[in-house]
């Protein structure tokens, strides 16, 4: 199976979320249950129909529904090579009848061909015929779609370029619905607008027009599916951990500074109440107003040996001179 099919390589992939996003436009067209058949074409070679006909067929497959995708360029189909399947027997085939001896019975089973895509079926195009138009306008045609979606949710069409030949304009008339895929740089705006006349003048329902090829830079192409990538990075337990020891750290040390400030300047406006006791009974009120210091809650009183014994005697001694130089001022 060849890279192309983006789908069903790289489910992930933004390129493969906006397939489904247009078979998501398309079911939503059908909300009648009447779309059954939809041809894929373009104006020119090169543009794309049978990249975007092989991974939408894919999609609707993905999503449960029972696909056959039909390679109606008789002329120069590939969707065999796509898949990797038997280009014959196909459609060129079945409409002749060529394989066939006479008074045989048509078996359209022999031409369908399985994938390794489950719920997806293919009709290739078959041998290359001398009269491809001839056989699309046939009533074989007709009814074998009619065959077809007695046993399938969907049948896709991959056609050929309405520009060149005409087979994809005769197909829209027995279709139920159009898509035209047009390439950045490369389709005409002169030629995209003459198709869409063509097969509207038939009497072709036209669903819309799919810009391919559009360029996109490497970094934007990350950016616009942010999650289009199914790796994760593991989570580092220890550097977790590392991170909280060190923001308990940092608050353990911001207590403690605070208090140690608050000691210093108590002891501070002590020693200048000594030398000039006047002058500084303003700062000693605003001392005293202040709560009784207490510890820094990260310290285990009940536990506190050594150093912090003596801390707890200088807050003991300071908080009993506070209470004294208050008394002495009233």
């Amino acid at each position: 199976m060849k890279k192309e099919l983006i789908v069903q390589r790289d489910p992930k992939s933004p390129i493969s979320e906006i397939f489904r996003t247009l078979r998501t436009n398309i079911q939503f067209m059908n909300t009648t249950n009447k779309l059954k058949t939809l041809l894929i074409t373009s104006t020119l070679p090169g543009e794309g129909k049978s990249y975007v006909s092989s991974n939408l067929a894919v999609t609707f497959a993905q999503a449960g529904k029972k696909v056959i995708l039909i390679d109606a360029d008789m002329r120069k189909g590939r969707l065999y090579s796509i898949f990797d399947i038997s280009p014959r027997p196909g459609l060129s085939n079945y409409l002749s009848g060529i394989d066939l001896e006479e008074g045989e019975e048509k078996d359209i089973t022999e031409y369908i061909q399985t994938t390794p895509i489950s719920n997806l079926l293919v009709i290739p195009a078959g041998n290359i015929p001398p009269n491809p138009s001839e056989l699309l306008i046939s009533p074989q045609m007709n009814h074998l779609l009619e065959e077809l979606k007695e046993v399938c949710d969907i049948i896709i069409i991959d056609g050929t370029p309405c520009e060149l030949v005409t087979d994809s304009v005769i197909l829209s008339r027995i279709v139920d619905s159009t898509v035209i895929v047009s390439a950045v740089k490369e389709t005409k705006k002169d030629n995209l607008a003459r198709v869409i006349a063509n097969i509207q003048n038939v009497g072709g329902k036209l669903a819309g027009v799919v810009v391919n090829k559009v360029p996109i830079s490497a970094k934007k192409y990350g950016e616009k599916y942010y999650y289009g990538s199914t790796s994760t990075k593991k989570v580092n337990k220890k550097a977790i951990m590392a991170m909280d020891s060190r923001r308990q750290l940092k608050s353990r040390t911001s207590d403690t500074i605070s208090q140690n400030l608050r000691r210093n300047n108590t002891e501070t406006v002590r020693r200048e109440h000594e030398k000039n006791p006047k002058s500084n009974n303003e700062n000693i009120k605003k001392v005293n107003s202040n709560e009784t210091l207490e510890r820094p809650k990260n310290i285990n009183n009940s536990k506190a040996t050594g150093p912090a014994k003596n801390a707890d005697d200088i807050l003991k001694q300071i908080n009993s001179y506070l209470e004294n130089e208050k008394k002495n001022l009233n």
